[in-house]
């Protein structure tokens, strides 16, 4: 099996290269802007866990990246069987102060290219034949199936934010447009999910470091090896959508109801908890 994991040289991105090399024995193809730091992390695990790894360096905020990424693969024989979405980008600015060029980035790779990247290795998964010796394996104790997909959203989906509207607002696209064609993907054979984590452990959100292991050990915070590790198992056994962690569940509900002096007060101290 081949998994096709973008944003993989580091964080979350490279959790889910690690533990598909280590737990499931996938080959890697790995795409990232980071072409040093990519091409270790591709050396690294072929040679830790004997997987054959590609290295390819693209910056999938542009127009036409998903379609140059689908013909790369399409120009050298690789067949998609797992589509981790994981690339991103979050920065907190108010709306009207930030530069266009960083909207149309995040607009771009979190909206543009992962509903792109799910038409094109979406429909080559549909029109996929297994063999009879790869229907008869399973996977997470499921019978494999022809093809699966994994979106990251995030538990913002639900909560007008002030500062990161943006951000939140494009993982709410990626919610509602997983769910949706999971339905469609379903009858095919062909399994996606929606990830929507809460807040994790790491550089992104640009939180300090003590915060960061204080939000762990209050289990506000999950680490990526955690989300991962249960993100997989979902995403093998069907599921169309999860927000991990029984906190997380629990306040869902309650973000969509959040009461304005709160945002507000929220809006006027997030700055102290950045670095």
């Amino acid at each position: 099996m081949l998994s096709l994991v973008t944003g993989a040289s580091s964080g979350i991105g490279l959790q889910y290269a690690t533990q598909l090399a280590r737990d499931y024995h996938t080959d890697l193809l790995l795409v990232s802007n980071q072409e040093k730091e990519l091409q270790e992390v591709a050396d690294n695990l072929a040679k830790e866990y004997g997987v054959k790894t590609i290295a390819h360096y693209a910056d999938l905020s542009q127009t036409d990246a998903a379609e140059n990424l689908f013909k790369y693969c399409q120009d050298n024989n690789l067949v998609v069987d797992i589509l981790i979405n994981d690339a991103g980008v979050f920065f907190f600015n108010q709306y009207c102060e930030t530069n266009m060029k960083r909207i149309e980035l995040m607009l771009n790779l979190h909206v543009m290219t992962v509903a792109k990247m799910c038409r094109l290795f979406g429909e080559a998964m549909i029109n996929r034949q297994l063999t009879e010796e790869e229907k008869a394996q399973k996977i997470c104790g499921k019978r494999r199936k022809k093809g699966y997909i994994l979106n990251m959203s995030s538990m913002s989906a639900w909560m007008a934010m002030p500062g990161i509207q943006t951000y939140n607002s494009t993982k709410a696209f990626i919610y509602n447009f997983t769910k949706s064609i999971w339905y469609e993907l379903k009858p095919h054979d062909v399994n996606i999910i929606a990830m929507a984590p809460g807040a994790v452990d790491t550089a992104l959100f640009g939180l300090a470091p003590r915060l960061r292991k204080l939000a762990v050990h209050l289990t506000v915070s999950i680490t990526p090896e955690k989300l991962v590790k249960k993100a997989l198992r979902k995403m093998f056994r069907g599921k169309k959508a999860s927000t991990p962690g029984f906190i997380n569940w629990l306040a869902t509900p309650l973000l969509k109801h959040t009461p304005d002096w709160m945002l507000f007060v929220t809006m006027k101290h997030i700055g102290k908890y950045q670095k």
